[in-house]
Formats: structure tokens, sequence, C-alpha cells
């Protein structure tokens, strides 16, 4: 059984992936042959529907669209937001967006929703697209996720990060629902942060033009940012180990990075760690590195 990871950055780090996918193609020795890119997510700036971050991607659509049909690599739309009303539905970027990665090549395209507005309207709109329901709904009681795995309209359903300690749970659901779970590895909020809803809702109302205040975290770590050294110390991290010794034997093959609103090293450390063995490690980056057009900070 293999891994398949769900990679941060469609639209935010498209120069990187532009140098990575071909080195992903043409050395696959260096990396894990037990895992593979199950899709690329994000969103541009300024887009109405987005959620979960506020958007700065600026690579153009037509070249995002072309790279990931190239490389056979599944794109998903981010469209988490939480509060869209009817009148956004219209929205022309975004409906754009839709058109264009609808029938993008041979492996399909998704989006990644809150709204069961916008689910409806996709679903009949772009009937090309699949939908994975978003972690920004905060899926932290068991029963509700059990809910959720069993809407059909959904491929996937990405739980809140506190579940990944449910185990034994997971692990009791029918083979059918663990296809369908993507774990998300790498959060650093802390693990008992009860405000994951509210920052969330800021960022829609952001996206959606409405003059508000930043969320402010209350965590004590909140002026570090993020890092994965601290990632790496949650209590709902999965690294490596565990997806192979843990997660793979029991019929989970999909997880979920974060990132999109980090920079392109830190992305590339991911891509290191979660996808590349340790002695090519350093070649990865020398290749990366090298490439002048990267602005990797």
């Amino acid at each position: 059984m293999k891994a398949y990871y769900h990679l941060p950055g469609l639209f935010e780090f498209y120069e990187l992936y532009r140098a990575f996918l071909p080195l992903y193609r043409e050395r696959r020795e260096w990396f894990y042959d037990w895992c593979e890119i199950g899709s690329i997510y994000g969103a541009p700036a300024d887009c109405l529907w987005g959620g979960g971050r506020v958007g700065f991607g600026e690579a153009r659509p037509v070249d995002v669209a072309a790279l990931t049909r190239e490389y056979g690599v599944s794109a998903r739309l981010t469209f988490s937001n939480s509060l869209l009303r009817p009148e956004h539905l219209s929205d022309r970027k975004c409906n754009a967006l839709c058109t264009l990665f609808e029938h993008n090549g041979p492996a399909p395209s998704g989006v990644i929703l809150h709204s069961d507005l916008l689910l409806e309207y996709l679903r009949d709109r772009y009937p090309g697209l699949y939908f994975v329901s978003s972690t920004t709904k905060v899926l932290t009681a068991f029963d509700r996720l059990e809910a959720e795995l069993a809407r059909p309209e959904f491929d996937y359903v990405v739980p809140d990060f506190r579940l990944n300690r449910e185990f034994d749970r997971l692990n009791a659901l029918p083979e059918g629902m663990k296809r369908k779970v993507e774990l998300l590895c790498n959060e650093c909020c802390r693990f008992d942060c009860t405000e994951r809803r509210a920052c969330y809702e800021n960022v829609s109302r952001k996206n959606l033009g409405e003059d508000c205040p930043d969320h402010v975290c209350a965590s004590p770590t909140a002026r570090r940012g993020y890092r994965f050294s601290d990632a790496m110390k949650n209590p709902g991290f999965i690294g490596i180990e565990a997806i192979r010794e843990r997660w793979l034997p029991k019929g989970f093959s999909h997880f979920k990075i974060e990132g999109r609103s980090l920079g392109s090293a830190v992305v590339l450390e991911f891509l290191l760690y979660y996808m590349t063995k340790p002695e090519h490690q350093l070649e990865v980056r020398e290749e990366i590195y090298l490439d002048s057009s990267l602005d990797l900070f």
C-alpha cells in the first residue's frame, strides 16, 4: 500500500514545484518508492471562495494548469470559505478556475470546501471535479467525522488534527471510510486550542473583503510562527515512521501536508522529510537551490 501526499502551494509555490516535479520524475530513485504525490492544493491571491489561509499565490492559473497536466498531478482548488452567501456563487474568477481545471489532463482535479452551498453549486455546474471536506470544519467529535465520511459527495474528508490521536477508533472504521480519511500530518497549532474555528472564520471574512481586525492567536508560542521542529513535538504529528509502520498497514493512505502560508524553503523541508531518502536529501537541496529562478525565502 502506498502513501499519497497532498502538498501545499498550488499557486503559492508554483516555482518550487516547477523545479521539483521534473526532479521527482527524472530521479525517482532518490525518493521513497512507497509514496506518491496525491495532489497539490492552493488558491490564487484575492480569491473570494478561498479559506483556511489568506491566499497570496501569484502564479498564472494557465501555467499552473499546464504544469499539473504535464506531470499528471491532481490539482486541488482550496475554496474552503465557510461564510459564502448565494450572491458569491457567481464570482467570475472562481468560476473561471473551475472551468480551467475541471478537465485538465489525466489526473482529475478537486475542490477542498467547507460550504454546503458551494458544494451543491459546484456539483451541478462542474461534475468533472471531485470534492474534499475541509479541515476548516474542525471535526473534533468522532461521531461528526463518521457522519462526514458517510456523505457520498465527498471523496476525501480531512479531520481536525486532534483526531489523529484516536487511532483505535479510526482503525475501527469500515474500509470504505478509511480510504476517504485524509490525515493532517504537520499541524503546529497547539493541541488544546479552542479558537481554531474563529481563526478560520476570520480568514473567510478577509477573503470576502470584509473590514475586520486580525484574529489574535492566544498561544504562548504564536510569535514564533510556524516551525517544523515545533510541529514534530505536537501530539497530533504524524511522521514517516508512523505512516509506514502504523497508518499504512491499517488501510490509511492519504496524508495532507499543510504549509500554504509558509515560505518555499520550509515547504522544501517537508518534501525532503516526507518523500526523499535521507542519503539523497542533500542532492535534492542542491538541485533546488541551484535553480536561480527560485526565491526560496
